[in-house]
């Protein structure tokens, strides 16, 4: 089992601008005073400029375009939707916001089949959303697939029960905790596990200090040390530079590549940055408009395919 892969599924955006139906729980989402087409076209200019940068370091970067219709403005985000295991699974999600939920399209598949990729199974938890019930794919849950653990947030797009559902089905231990940040005064719950944590290899970056709950906390961490990672603790502002929405990934010759946006990079201390170089080069890349209006930043755009080659 590995933690980490070669290949990425990113869906390059046609329609990007900030989503409405989105705003109401993510916090991180902020309105820019251009025009949607001009957002648009910002983001897909730094959508294409991080697509080359990590081509540039040999991963396999699989890009689809995404369409016109149904609208959807945070299709730049696939890890919401869908997840991909080493055993030829896919896992289908469902979404919070309604405009969100056409972003699944079976075509997708049919390109990853066509590229070589073997799906041997579908687990689709998606007639959730009927009833009211989220799990935002690896957006709301952050895998240690060495170790068998998963952790996740719980918010409104994270349902508990859902998640353990899907722990007993992938054969997960769940760890779960409530994360928050502070809006207007108020603690409320962040809108996805990983803007607060990533998972790689030989480490864990995480905002320790939005888990309130103690014992939370505690558990939290000792299942990071038990599973051995360094933990590389991050404030709440870097967090809000979106330090905590990384990834790990493999390019040329298996080098251990730790990819964020550029904000985040800038926000970390060089602490911090020596500490991930010990097991992983960093490469970063300007997300500027994609964060802003999308509230979602380098990890949130990539969905780790894991599947077999046939």
């Amino acid at each position: 089992m590995k933690q980490i892969t070669n290949t990425i599924l990113m869906i390059r955006p046609v329609s990007f601008r900030m989503n409405e139906q989105t705003a109401v729980n993510n916090y991180f989402q902020e309105d820019l005073d251009i025009k949607n087409n001009a957002i648009n076209a910002k983001a897909q200019e730094e959508f294409d400029a991080f697509a080359a940068v990590l081509r540039d370091k040999g991963v396999n970067v699989v890009v689809i375009d995404d369409t016109k219709k149904p609208d959807t403005p945070d299709s730049i985000f696939p890890n919401n939707w869908i997840s991909f295991h080493a055993d030829g699974t896919v896992g289908l999600f469902p979404m919070f916001a309604e405009n969100r939920r056409g972003e699944r399209r079976p075509e997708i598949l049919d390109t990853l089949e066509e590229k070589g990729f073997l799906i041997e199974n579908i687990m689709d938890y998606t007639s959730a959303e009927a009833e009211g019930f989220f799990l935002e794919a690896t957006g709301s849950i952050a895998m240690d697939r060495v170790n068998k653990i998963a952790y996740c947030a719980l918010s409104a797009r994270a349902d508990e029960e859902l998640f353990v559902e899907f722990c007993e089905d992938f054969d997960y231990a769940p760890v779960i905790f409530t994360a928050n940040q502070t809006v207007n005064g108020e603690r409320l719950p962040i809108y996805h596990t990983n803007v607060m944590m990533c998972l790689a290899e030989q480490f864990s970056v995480i905002c320790l200090d939005t888990i309130d709950d103690k014992k939370e906390r505690k558990t939290v961490v000792d299942h990071l040390k038990k599973s051995g990672k360094e933990i590389i603790t991050i404030s709440e502002a870097q967090m809000h530079q979106f330090a905590g929405n990384m990834l790990q990934v493999l390019g040329n010759d298996d080098q251990r590549l730790l990819v964020m946006s550029s904000a985040a990079y800038n926000s970390l201390t060089s602490e911090q940055i020596e500490t991930i170089q010990k097991s992983s080069q960093i490469v970063h890349s300007s997300l500027d408009t994609i964060e802003t209006c999308g509230g979602g930043s380098a990890r949130c755009m990539m969905a780790e395919v894991f599947l077999p080659k046939s």
